[in-house]
Formats: structure tokens, sequence, C-alpha cells
């Protein structure tokens, strides 16, 4: 048996770093029996077939850490997104789904705002504003400057990080600024939508020095909301925390009731812009548990 972690999964095929070199590994019957799926992050123990140098068969799935259902992996400390300050534009409500996502699965989130170079309308201190209040570490980083590439080394320095972003955002460059030798593909940006064109394809894990590991993953457009009831998406805003003792109704959902607390603070401690969104998610789940 060799001690391994999984690096990457398409297919049913795994390829699992181990001190001697990359083995590509299938499971072993016994585990698909138990429904148990391999992931991106873990740690497995690996069975050498005899037949063929670097093929083995993924024998043992060792104790997690933690699990994240979206996107699919094993033993992450922490996650980075990044979004640019423009081509494409970056959008808030995209930042607050992927928030809460993490949030609901425990992991530690912080924001790196890339393209920084070309902030002429200020977006970077805007998003800081918003962001920085509410607990958040907002980056400013430049791959053409290098400005916050030595924050971001820190940040990831010594633990497994899911870096997520939405395409065109400039991940794969920043990646490659960490660490050079991974050479990852880049893309262009599509001139008639202003936004970049996907280069990964699937989660992968990049070993870094320091006992590093970077999680890049696919590009998004889109998240969805975790599964849970309407009434409870507000407890992911922690800026509304201190204000809900203020208002009428115990039950107050922070919508459409009067005399709320949660309402007479946006525009002052809570940002229009996020309580905008509450109010897309808490509507975007009511009427899906309605169908």
């Amino acid at each position: 048996m060799v001690k391994g972690r999984i690096i990457k999964g398409v297919g049913g095929k795994y390829t699992v770093r181990t001190p001697e070199g990359d083995l590509l590994c299938h499971a072993k019957g016994i585990l698909r029996h138990r429904n148990i799926k391999p992931l991106v992050g873990d740690y497995v123990l690996a069975e050498l077939l005899g037949d063929e140098d670097g093929v083995a068969n993924i024998h043992e799935i060792l104790p997690r850490k933690n699990e994240l259902i979206r996107p699919a992996s094993a033993n992450v400390d922490g996650a980075i997104i990044e979004i640019a300050v423009k081509n494409p534009a970056p959008s808030l409500n995209l930042l607050d789904r992927f928030l809460i996502l993490m949030e609901e699965q425990g992991v530690k989130v912080d924001i790196c705002v890339n393209k920084v170079d070309i902030d002429t309308d200020n977006v970077c201190d805007m998003i800081a504003s918003i962001y920085r209040p509410i607990g958040y570490d907002v980056i400013p980083v430049s791959t053409y400057t290098l400005e916050g590439i030595d924050r971001i080394k820190q940040i990831v320095r010594g633990r497994t990080t899911v870096w997520a972003g939405p395409s065109g955002a400039g991940k794969s460059s920043l990646i490659n600024c960490l660490e050079p030798e991974n050479c990852m593909e880049t893309g262009e940006i599509s001139e008639k939508i202003k936004r970049g064109k996907n280069t990964t394809r699937h989660a992968q894990l990049l070993c870094c020095p320091d006992d590093t590991y970077v999680l890049d993953t696919p590009g998004f457009s889109s998240i969805d909301l975790p599964e849970c009831e309407a009434a409870d998406i507000g407890g992911y805003f922690h800026e509304f925390a201190e204000h809900t003792g203020q208002c009428r109704f115990g039950d107050c959902v922070h919508v459409d009731e009067t005399d709320c607390g949660v309402k007479r603070h946006v525009g002052k401690e809570i940002s229009r812009q996020r309580y905008d969104n509450y109010v897309l998610f808490y509507n975007e789940l009511k009427n899906k548990k309605r169908y």
C-alpha cells in the first residue's frame, strides 16, 4: 500500500500524488458498494497493480477533516473567491451566493479583487467598503504590477484552499504568479461579451511548496443557494444580527414587515447592495418551496 492524495478526478479515474510519483487509480468495488465516492483532496491508500507501472486501485479513503458538496472536495482549510474590477464586471449577487455557500459548509472565505491596475472607477474600494466591515478580508491584486501577490501567498501557505470565481477573473494567471511551475493554461477575453474563456475544465488540486495546495475550480456564471428555509437565509448576513432585536415582530424576516430594525439600517450600517441581494435570495427560496 502507498499513501497519497487525490489531485484530480475525471471520468472515474483519479490521479493520486505520492512521494514516489503520480498514480492513475480506479476506486475499488468495495468503495462503490459502500456508496463512497473519492473526492479531490482525499488522502487515500492505494494498492499498486503489479502488471502495469503507475497504475493502482484506491483501496481506502482515510478519514476526512471535512467534505464540501460544491465544489466536490475534501480536507479544505479555506476559500478564496476571486472577482475582477472589470472584464467581466463584478457581480455582488454571485459573490454573496458564494459566501453563503462556503459559510453553510463551514469554510472561511477571503475575497480577492483582481485587475486593480485598470481600476479607473475605484471598484475595489467600493467592494472593500461593503465587505471589510462585516468581517471579510478584501485583497486588491494585479498580476501585472504584482500588487497583493505576497499577501495571497501568505494566506494560502501551508493549507488547502478552494479557489473559485467567474470565468475571466484571472484565476489561472494569478495562480501562476503564486507558483509559476504550474504553467496553467490561461484564456483570452471574448471581445464580444467581455467575459473570459474558461480554461479550467474540472476541479484539480495544484501542489505548491511549503505543503500548500490550491484547488482550482471551473469558472462559474451562476450558483445555487444552499437547501434551506427562506426564513433562515438572513442568518448568513452577519450585519443583520445586531439589529434584529429592534424588529417589532419576533418572526420578522426583514422584507415586507413594518417597524423592522434591519430595514431601518439599510444604507447605513447595512449596505443597500447586500440587502437587495438578501431580498432576492429570500424570494428565490420562498418561491422554490412552492413548486
